[in-house]
């Protein structure tokens, strides 16, 4: 909708041709907090803990623009690109699965803003904005949005000792931390260099990007599209930004073969990994191009169903290991390829230096032999889809709510 500019600035909050926002409160008024109780059926599973935030106004879109007293009325004028501004949870960079959804639904609540809560992006092409102008002067047309930022971790089951010597299941800050992108409704507006705007507004920031103070704001100008060296330098600084983003991004989620070790330190002991109660457990694969299933222990096991736990740590209660296979003698592996993946499958591979390869394990208290397993690289919790002979292990952002990523590690 047009609207006229006067002495004092306009916004309008314009809707995106992609996923609306939304802060969705509702889906965390239940999630837990640290310290809770838990159940073993929670080992496997995780939440989002918002960590820290940041909201930054942020011009996506810019055009500096000459209004002679002959030219005042309704203009589409269009603008161009300044920044663009793409969802993201995690290092993949993808917002799949229900962890995502609920730490972007709880960082809107947090603030009390709504935020997009899917996979989007502001436009990285020119769009247009038609404004009725209603007095001749240097103005800044602009779309923008408030980019929100920050870090988060996450809450995990596990076994804590209490100061009485006893133990029990609670809910604990987990090992893995990653950062988060989003933003607001985006709105467009014009402003010029006398409006009085807050300090902390899109306004403002659309208005910090014309060359007010210039011989520009003040010359006599043909009505029309005026260059603004402070937009054109903010644009290069977020190109040069963006490029460099981008270069690390390639080699982050590349798929290098992981560095050859040449000896595991593991444990002696020998474990299956059942569900709980149940014949199937974790059986790795013979052919390289495929899973870690559930499979039930027969004569022709082969060792495949044998587990051992190397180069063990523990913090804070947390074990994290290699998951080596006594009979194929493979590591535990989430494929490189397709690492950002909800569902994607475990497999084994060449034992190496690489965070896929490495897991956190949640236990339940002295005495049951329950755990919950978390990749350490992509921060999600092994399950399976449903129990069944031959069913693949798989990853989910926020584990198997229904219990069904619950594990027992039985020694052989």
């Amino acid at each position: 909708m047009a609207m006229t500019a006067s002495a004092a600035c306009s916004i309008t909050a314009v809707g995106l041709a992609t996923s609306p926002a939304a802060a969705a409160p509702a889906a965390t008024a239940q999630a837990p907090q640290a310290g809770q109780s838990c159940t073993a059926a929670d080992l496997g599973t995780r939440h989002p803990v918002i960590k820290t935030s940041e909201v930054t106004p942020t011009i996506t879109h810019f055009k500096g623009w000459y209004v002679t007293s002959g030219s005042t009325g309704t203009q589409t004028v269009n603008t161009s690109v300044q920044t663009t501004i793409s969802v993201s949870v995690g290092l993949t960079g993808n917002v799949e699965g229900g962890f995502a959804v609920e730490t972007l639904g709880k960082v809107g609540a947090s603030l009390g803003l709504n935020v997009q809560v899917s996979y989007t992006s502001t436009s990285s092409t020119s769009t247009s904005v038609t404004w009725n102008f209603g007095n001749p002067g240097y103005y800044g047309l602009y779309k923008g949005t408030k980019k929100v930022t920050g870090t988060y971790g996450s809450l995990n089951c596990n076994r804590i000792q209490q100061g009485d010597g006893s133990w029990a299941l609670k809910w604990i800050e987990g090992a893995d931390t990653g950062s988060y992108t989003t933003y607001t409704t985006l709105e467009e507006g014009a402003v010029r260099c006398e409006d009085k705007v807050p300090a902390s507004s899109i306004m403002r920031k659309a208005q910090d990007l014309l060359d007010c103070g210039s011989a520009t704001a003040t010359a006599k100008h043909p009505a029309g599209p005026v260059p603004s060296a402070k937009a054109e330098a903010a644009k290069a600084r977020y190109e040069a930004e963006n490029a460099a983003k981008a270069e690390k991004s390639v080699k982050a989620t590349g798929s290098p073969a992981p560095a050859t070790q040449a000896a595991l330190n593991c444990q002696s002991a020998v474990y299956k990994i059942d569900v709980p109660g149940k014949p199937l457990n974790w059986s790795a694969p013979l052919l390289a191009n495929d899973g870690i299933r559930l499979r039930e222990s027969t004569f022709f096991s082969a060792h495949l169903d044998n587990w051992r736990l190397c180069n063990v740590t523990e913090r804070n209660g947390v074990i994290e290991a290699s998951l080596w296979n006594w009979g194929n003698g493979g590591c535990a592996t989430i494929p490189a390829n397709i690492a950002n993946q909800e569902q994607a499958y475990l497999t084994t591979a060449n034992c190496g230096e690489d965070d896929l390869q490495r897991f956190y394990i949640y236990r339940d208290v002295p005495g049951s032999s329950k755990i919950g397993v978390q990749n350490k690289y992509t921060g999600s919790m092994m399950g399976h889809d449903r129990y069944a002979d031959g069913e693949l292990i798989r990853q989910y952002s926020s584990g198997r709510q229904d219990g069904t990523g619950t594990y027992t590690l039985t020694a052989v």
